[in-house]
């Protein structure tokens, strides 16, 4: 029998965001039409908040997170409250599979800095202490190389990648120091922008040479973030090719970045798609060191209700077991439920259904 983990990441884990409630959509759409104030929104955001951890709790997560519930998206509610950065609407949103997504991005106006009164750190105090001791308060922001998105760096300001980098870093380390002191030990980092170097073709990349040259680039920001990082923080990467309504955006197999960042990204977990062929098979999978580092295999999907065969779920992590040890396997879905405020294609019934689903195949692999 291979033993519990007693520290994150969890043999059954999860990617964080979860489906926004009725009471919150309309909460919000009242606060856009001027009917309610700023903190009545909040309150009703942090009711929903003890109700959803009450939930992970019962179907027996050890790790637990606010659901993203105070966001509209993953990624831009924390980028463009960061100093030197704001947010914007453009012409277009992203294309995904059969559908653009809301406009919505940032962009940098000045000199980019960690602001020490970030809206996310009173969020993450706020939510640990309703979580209290009851299980791990996991804190979920996007990764550093999000910024390298094409239409991001203003070149007035950064003429150079990389001087716009080091900003990044420091910016990272000033924000990671403020939620660790903030009583945060388990922090993810959510890297679409690496998924997309997996890609056969990128929208950012002209040559293989200048993909190379990207994934060097996205290695040395994270590695120069985690730098110095305190060593009771446990720190893990989410790699995603797209979530959005049960949508995605590309897909492309782990080879292109797996010798670069399996090998040598210095986080303590990868939380990785693998809930349909758009992945690739297992095989990259060996490059991640044999030195307890976890692999969190996202063999279930958030994108849709219905429950996995369990017999299949115990072949593929019997299967990724033949390049990484059974110990440092964990399982989860794929990715979020509710990436942005619009949600996947699924009730909330079938999301928490879902979640005991993988807490109950992870004691039977495990014990």
């Amino acid at each position: 029998m291979t033993k519990t983990l007693i520290k994150a990441p969890f043999r059954a884990d999860h990617v964080g965001s979860l489906l926004r409630p009725p009471s919150i959509h309309d909460a919000r759409k009242k606060f856009a039409e001027g009917t309610i104030t700023a903190e009545q929104l909040r309150a009703v955001e942090t009711e929903e908040i003890k109700r959803i951890v009450d939930k992970q709790i019962e179907v027996g997560l050890q790790a637990v997170t606010d659901g993203e519930f105070r966001r509209r998206f993953w990624h831009t509610d924390f980028m463009e409250h960061l100093n030197g950065v704001e947010g914007y609407v453009p012409d277009h949103g992203y294309k995904f599979k059969g559908v653009e997504t809301e406009a919505y991005n940032v962009r940098v106006t000045g000199k980019v800095s960690f602001h020490s009164e970030h809206p996310h750190l009173k969020d993450f105090i706020e939510f640990k202490e309703i979580v209290g001791d009851r299980a791990v308060a996991k804190m979920t922001i996007p990764s550093p190389n999000q910024f390298f998105n094409a239409g991001i760096r203003n070149e007035e300001i950064y003429p150079t990648v990389e001087e716009f980098a080091k900003d990044i870093i420091q910016a990272y380390r000033d924000a990671i120091q403020a939620f660790y002191q903030a009583g945060c030990r388990y922090l993810q980092l959510d890297d679409v922008y690496i998924a997309g170097l997996c890609a056969p073709e990128l929208p950012f990349a002209k040559s293989d040479l200048e993909r190379e040259n990207l994934i060097d680039l996205a290695l040395r920001v994270v590695n120069g973030v985690l730098e110095g990082k305190p060593e009771d923080l446990i720190v893990t990467t989410h790699l995603c090719r797209g979530n959005y309504q049960s949508a995605w955006a590309f897909e492309g197999p782990y080879d292109r970045i797996a010798p670069s960042f399996f090998a040598k990204e210095k986080v303590d977990g990868f939380f990785l798609e693998y809930d349909d062929e758009r992945s690739g098979d297992f095989k990259p999978l060996e490059y991640v060191p044999a030195d307890g580092t976890q692999v969190i295999l996202g063999v279930f999907t958030s994108k849709k209700g219905e429950l996995e065969d369990k017999e299949a779920i115990k072949a593929r992590v019997q299967e990724a077991s033949k390049y990484v040890p059974l110990e440092q396997l964990c399982i989860s879905p794929q990715c979020g439920f509710a990436s942005t405020h619009h949600g996947n294609k699924l009730t909330e019934e079938q999301q928490w259904a879902k979640l005991k689903f993988i807490v109950d195949v992870a004691k039977e692999i495990w014990g």
